[in-house]
């Protein structure tokens, strides 16, 4: 029973060693080859397989060190170009960033300068103790004017309307005073302007005026012009 055993030992030895040698399904060159290449007499069961001495240049696809060289120098190169377009485009962020922050400060200069104005206007220009309009377009005229323009535009424009305000009042003012009431009823969409125009009149021109109008439309002037 023992030499049987043996005897179905050996034969299944050989066949596994043949199966290996002929590398049937790849096994002996793929698994058993790495393996078992260094060991003496074991190593003559495994199949020839034709090794090439390889290196970690072949890996990449490189036949030489020399052009594996070359092409490390090539991906320096272009890492280079890389860096400084990646230096340039930090510039132009940094400069961009920078006149932002210049746009934001004029915006906020340019917002106190309107509320300056604004207050200018309201408390020295218009208000009821302010010289006459015509005295500020003189001293405009007499400064810069570049640096006045904005200003000056605008007392330009009011003196402009004062006058031909003052020209609808006259001529409104020489109206029976039924007449007149009876165009400013249809003037519902621009009462500024008529409140204007009576403000521009005398008190007992407007008067009369507002008292001949329909009740409603005199009642809505009459909050327009309160002083």
């Amino acid at each position: 029973m023992v030499f049987v055993t043996i005897i179905i030992i050996a034969i299944w030895l050989g066949i596994f060693g043949i199966l290996i040698k002929f590398d049937v399904g790849g096994f002996g060159s793929t698994v058993l080859y790495p393996l078992l290449k260094d060991v003496p007499v074991v190593n003559r069961v495994l199949p020839d397989v034709d090794v090439t001495e390889s290196t970690e240049a072949d890996a990449y696809g490189f036949d030489s060190l020399d052009e594996a060289t070359a092409y490390v120098k090539e991906l320096e190169v272009q890492l280079a170009d890389a860096l400084d377009k990646n230096s340039e485009l930090t510039s132009k962020v940094d400069e961009l960033n920078a006149e932002l922050a210049e746009l934001d400060t004029l915006r906020q200069e340019q917002a106190e300068f309107e509320t300056l104005k604004e207050k200018f206007y309201e408390e020295v220009v218009f208000s009821d103790e302010a010289p006459d309009i015509n005295e500020y377009k003189t001293y405009y005229e007499s400064i810069d004017p570049e640096n006045a323009e904005v200003l000056y535009k605008q007392v330009v424009e009011q003196i402009q309307e004062d006058e031909e305000v003052a020209a609808y009042a006259k001529r409104y003012s020489s109206m029976d005073p039924e007449s007149a009431a009876a165009i400013f009823d249809t003037m519902t969409d621009d009462f500024n302007l008529v409140a204007k125009i009576l403000g521009a009149m005398s008190t007992q021109a407007s008067s009369d005026i507002l008292a001949a109008m329909d009740s409603k439309n005199a009642a809505t002037l009459t909050k327009i012009m309160e002083p």
